[in-house]
C-alpha cells in the first residue's frame, strides 16, 4: 500500500491553525501495532491521523502466526472474516514443526504445533471461538490499514516523526515528507508511539529498559521456491535444518525454513556462527547456495529480499507519559519464538482503545489511562522473557544433533552415535527427545497467550475472599496450559451458548465487547439485569446484560457456563469492553436498589470517577 495522497489531509483530519494540521489522535507507525489501534479507534468513531515512515505496508513478512488473544481482537470488529479469507489454516499448513538435514532430506524430528496436538486439541477449541492461522504480516498490514483508512483514519506514508513538544492539552509534532522534504507541525490531543524498535517516541519520552543481553542477530532471506512436491509428507509451516556432517558459511550456521505462501514461497531464517560480523558482505550467490543447501534437492529458487535483525530482550518499563501511549516492539522487543510479536501488539491496541475512548468522550476519569501501561507492561516483560527463552530451548536439539562442536569431524561423530546401541548413543537420544518435547512450551503455549491476567484500578477484586492463584493444570504450568477463570482481571471464557429453540451457536466472546460493558447473570439474576440498565442510563456507559441458563436469554447448552462462571446462578460477572472480567458478585445482593448500589460502585471505581 503506497502513500496516499497529501493535499486532502487536512481536510480529512480536524482543520488547520496557521499552517499547523490539528487532530484528535495522532498514531505514529503503521504496522500491527499502529494500524490495530486505529482499526479499534476507529471502531469507537475516533477519527485521527497514521503516519509512517515506510513508503507503504510491510514488504517483507515478518511476523505470520496470528493466535487466539490476538484474532478474538480483530473479531470485535469483524475482520476476523477477512483475516481468514488470506490467511493458511492451522490444520492443513501449521500441523508439524520439524528438524531435518534439509527439505528434501532425512528428518531428525518433529512436534505437533499450533493447537495440532490430539492431545492438546480440545484446549485450544475451549480457549476460544477462534483457531490460529499463519497470516504473514505482508497480508495482515494492508487489511489494518485500509480498515482503518475507511473508518476515518487518514493514513500517510513516506511520513517521519522528527520530534514533539507538549504543550499545555496539545502535543505539537514535527514531520517531514520524504518525497518533498517538507516538513510541517501536526497538533494533537493524544499522541500514540507505535513506531517499532527504533522508536523516536520512546527515545524522546526517555521512557526507562529493561535490556537483557541479546543472543546476536539473523539473516532472512525471503525465497520463490516451489516446495509442492516435498509437503505431502513434511506438513508443517517451521522447518528447522541442521547439517551437522557438513562445513557450513559462518552466515549461515544454521537455520529456519519457514512457510509464507502454502507452498511456494519461504523465508530462510539463517542463523550465523558467533563471532561473525553482521557488517561482512555475503553475495547473493552465497546466499542462494546455502539456500539450495537447505532444500537439498534442484528445485529452482530465487531470492527476492534479504534483510538481518537483532535477536533483543528489551522491554520498557513503562509504556506511557501523560497523553503520549506507546505499544507494540517500541516498547517490547523479542525474537518471533512463541509467535508473540504482533499478537501482542494488536492486544496492546485492544487494551488501550476502549480506554481513550472513554476518557475523550467524558464516561471514565483521566486516571483510566493510567491502566493501560499497570496492565499491559507485566504482559509485555512475560513475553519478551518467553520468547527469548524459547530460543534457549532449542539448545538441548543443537547439542544432541552435534551442532555446538566446533568441527567437523566432532559433529560426525555425535550425529552417528544418536544411532549407536550404546549408553552414549541412547543418552543423546534421550536427550533430544527430552529438548524436542520441551519446545511444546513454544508450539503449544497456549498459557502464555491466554493466561495474561490484569490487575490494578481497571479491575474491582476487593469483593474477592481469596488472592488470585492459576486454577487447575495452569498452576503446574502457565506456558502450555490455559484455564478460564472469571476471577476479576482474567480473560471471560469462551462458551458455546444457544436458544431454547436452537439456532446458530454464538460464543460469550461475541456477547461482550462491541465497546460495552456487558454484565452476565442467570436465573434469580433479574435484580442484576435491571440494576445494569439504572447504572447504564445514570452514566451513560454502553452496558448490556444478559442472562444464561435454562429458558433464559441464552441456554448454556453444554453446562460449560455452569462450569466456569464461578458464582451463583444468582450472581454476576461484569466484563470490560476488551473482554476482561472487571468484577463479580457471588450471588444476588437482595433488592434491585442493593445491586444497583454495588453495580455503580464498582463501575464508578473502574472508571476512575470517584476520584
Amino acid at each position: 500500500m503506497g502513500s496516499t495522497s497529501t493535499t486532502t489531509m487536512a481536510g480529512q483530519a480536524d482543520g488547520t491553525t496557521d499552517g499547523i494540521i490539528k487532530t484528535e489522535f495522532l498514531v505514529v507507525g503503521a504496522g500491527p501495532a499502529g494500524a490495530a489501534l486505529a482499526c479499534f479507534l476507529a471502531s469507537y468513531d475516533l477519527q485521527g491521523i497514521m503516519i509512517s515512515a515506510a513508503p507503504g505496508t510491510a514488504h517483507t513478512p515478518r511476523a505470520h502466526i496470528t493466535n487466539l488473544a490476538a484474532l478474538e481482537c480483530l473479531r470485535d470488529i469483524g475482520l476476523d472474516k477477512e483475516v481468514n479469507k488470506v490467511a493458511s489454516s492451522g490444520e492443513r499448513h501449521m500441523l508439524h514443526t520439524r528438524w531435518c538435514y534439509s527439505m528434501a532430506g532425512e528428518e531428525f524430528a518433529r512436534i505437533y504445533s499450533w493447537g495440532n496436538d490430539p492431545r492438546r486439541k480440545g484446549d485450544y477449541q475451549m480457549a476460544s471461538p477462534c483457531s490460529p492461522v499463519d497470516l504473514p504480516q505482508t497480508l495482515l498490514e494492508p487489511i489494518l490499514v485500509r480498515h482503518a483508512t475507511w473508518q476515518g483514519f487518514t493514513t500517510r506514508f513516506d511520513t517521519t516523526l522528527l520530534s514533539f513538544k507538549e504543550e499545555g492539552k496539545y502535543i505539537t509534532a514535527s514531520v517531514r515528507d520524504n518525497l518533498s522534504h517538507a516538513e510541517y507541525l501536526i497538533r494533537t490531543k493524544f499522541l500514540f508511539g507505535a513506531d517499532g524498535a527504533r522508536s523516536q517516541i520512546v527515545r524522546q519520552l526517555n521512557l526507562p529498559l529493561s535490556v537483557q543481553p541479546g543472543q546476536g542477530v539473523a539473516i532472512n532471506v525471503l525465497v520463490k521456491a516451489d516446495l509442492t512436491h516435498l509437503m505431502a509428507y513434511r506438513e508443517g509451516n517451521l522447518h528447522w535444518v541442521m547439517q551437522p556432517d557438513r562445513e557450513h558459511p559462518s552466515f549461515g550456521w544454521m537455520g529456519i525454513v519457514r512457510m509464507v505462501k502454502p507452498w511456494n514461497e519461504w523465508m530462510f531464517i539463517l542463523f550465523p556462527e558467533k563471532g561473525h560480523s553482521p557488517k561482512t558482505p555475503v553475495s547473493r550467490e552465497e546466499y542462494l547456495r546455502r539456500v539450495r543447501d537447505f532444500i537439498g534437492d534442484d528445485t529452482p529458487a530465487e531470492i527476492l529480499d534479504v534483510s538481518t535483525w537483532y535477536i533483543n530482550e528489551i522491554v520498557a518499563e513503562r509504556y506511557s507519559q501523560g497523553k503520549i501511549f506507546c505499544l507494540g516492539d517500541a516498547v517490547h522487543r523479542h525474537p518471533p519464538l512463541n509467535g508473540l510479536g504482533s499478537n501482542t501488539c494488536i492486544q496492546d491496541a485492544f487494551n488501550l482503545a476502549w480506554k481513550i475512548a472513554y476518557v475523550h468522550r467524558g464516561l471514565a476519569a483521566p486516571s483510566l489511562l493510567e491502566t493501560y501501561s499497570t496492565e499491559r507492561q507485566p504482559v509485555g516483560h512475560s513475553i519478551v522473557t518467553r520468547a527469548n527463552q524459547a530460543l534457549r530451548d532449542h539448545h538441548g536439539i543443537w547439542s544432541a544433533l552435534g551442532m555446538l562442536e566446533n568441527d567437523v569431524e566432532a559433529r560426525c561423530k555425535a550425529l552417528h552415535e544418536l544411532r549407536q546401541p550404546t549408553a552414549a548413543g541412547q543418552q543423546r537420544r534421550r536427550t533430544l527427545r527430552e529438548a524436542v518435547t520441551l519446545t511444546s512450551h513454544e508450539f503449544h503455549g497456549l498459557g502464555v497467550e491466554m493466561n495474561q491476567r490484569y490487575a490494578g484500578m481497571g479491575v474491582y477484586d476487593a469483593d474477592e475472599v481469596q488472592s488470585y492463584r492459576l486454577p487447575g493444570r495452569a498452576a503446574e504450568d502457565p506456558v502450555l496450559y490455559h484455564e478460564p477463570s472469571t476471577y476479576p482481571g482474567c480473560r471471560l471464557p469462551h462458551v458455546w451458548l444457544n436458544t431454547a429453540v436452537p439456532g446458530e451457536l454464538v460464543s460469550t466472546i461475541d456477547l461482550a465487547g462491541h465497546g460495552a460493558f456487558v454484565l452476565f447473570t442467570g436465573i434469580g439474576g433479574g435484580n442484576w439485569k435491571q440494576a445494569a440498565r439504572h447504572v447504564a442510563d445514570r452514566l451513560s456507559v454502553p452496558m448490556r446484560s444478559y442472562s444464561i441458563g435454562f429458558r433464559q436469554d441464552w441456554e448454556d447448552v453444554y453446562f460449560e457456563w455452569e462450569r466456569v462462571r464461578e458464582v451463583k446462578e444468582t450472581g454476576a460477572v461484569l466484563v470490560r469492553p476488551d473482554r476482561y472480567v472487571a468484577w463479580r458478585a457471588v450471588g444476588s445482593l437482595g433488592g434491585v436498589e442493593a445491586c444497583e448500589r454495588k453495580l455503580e460502585g464498582v463501575m464508578r471505581a473502574i472508571l476512575g470517577l470517584d476520584t
